[in-house]
């Protein structure tokens, strides 16, 4: 009798974003994922000792996808946010492993090397050592929850966005002006979260990078970040 076939690691993975795309990290499990392939569970912990460590590795796919091409290009506040706007354009194709890179990050190469160059960002920016890591949390976690949040939007049905539109307009422009005043005055200028996510991802990442950019100190940078 012939054996089971082996799985390489890459078609593990191939298969495991092939799943999440159709559902999310909570109903996604190793049992599911080894059903889909033909084979046991027991066979895939053989290449990833957990769920987690395999819903890392996919997320970090993504990542390494994003940064296949990627060349720095201009100062360091175009440098972060061009890599802010690959992450949420790659992610974006896969929406639904971006709660999974939300929860779980990842700690492989793509990680990596987005870490790499949004901390030579920094250091070209000329932001003493001592603050970078700091900066660089803050920064990052901004992100990965825009973008988590951004694509979660995404996944809903054209029907569950207009419900959503529907029941924004019956609470905010039916509020009572009594009991809320502030959102009965400014009702009409209001829009739903999920109105202009794009303008305001940028607006939000270059806020932050104002932050950074705030707490320089003055004179030009002493490190192109390159050493």
């Amino acid at each position: 009798m012939a054996g089971r076939r082996r799985w390489s690691t890459e078609e593990i993975l191939d298969a495991a974003a092939e799943l999440l795309r159709t559902s999310d990290a909570d109903s996604f499990s190793v049992r599911k994922l080894a059903a889909a392939l033909g084979t046991d569970s027991s066979s895939l912990y053989r290449h990833f000792r957990s769920k987690t460590e395999l819903l890392r590795a996919v997320a970090d796919r993504i990542l390494l996808a994003a940064m296949a091409d990627y060349r720095p290009e201009g100062d360091w506040k175009q440098r972060v946010t061009a890599l802010a706007l690959r992450a949420r354009d790659a992610f974006g194709q896969q929406p639904q492993l971006a709660s999974v890179w939300g929860r779980y990050a990842s700690s492989g190469a793509g990680s990596r090397l987005v870490m790499e160059e949004v901390l030579q960002a920094l250091r070209a920016s000329g932001l003493p050592d001592e603050e970078i890591p700091a900066r660089y949390h803050r920064l990052v976690v901004l992100i990965v929850a825009l973008i988590a949040s951004e694509a979660g939007v995404s996944t809903i049905t054209p029907e569950e966005y207009e419900q959503g539109m529907e029941l924004f307009r019956v609470s905010v422009l039916g509020a009572d002006p009594e009991r809320f005043p502030a959102v009965a005055h400014f009702a009409r200028e209001l829009r739903p979260l999920g109105a202009d996510r794009s303008a305001a991802f940028e607006a939000l990442v270059a806020a932050q990078l104002a932050q950074i950019e705030a707490a320089i100190p003055q004179g030009p940078p002493t490190d192109d970040g390159k050493g």
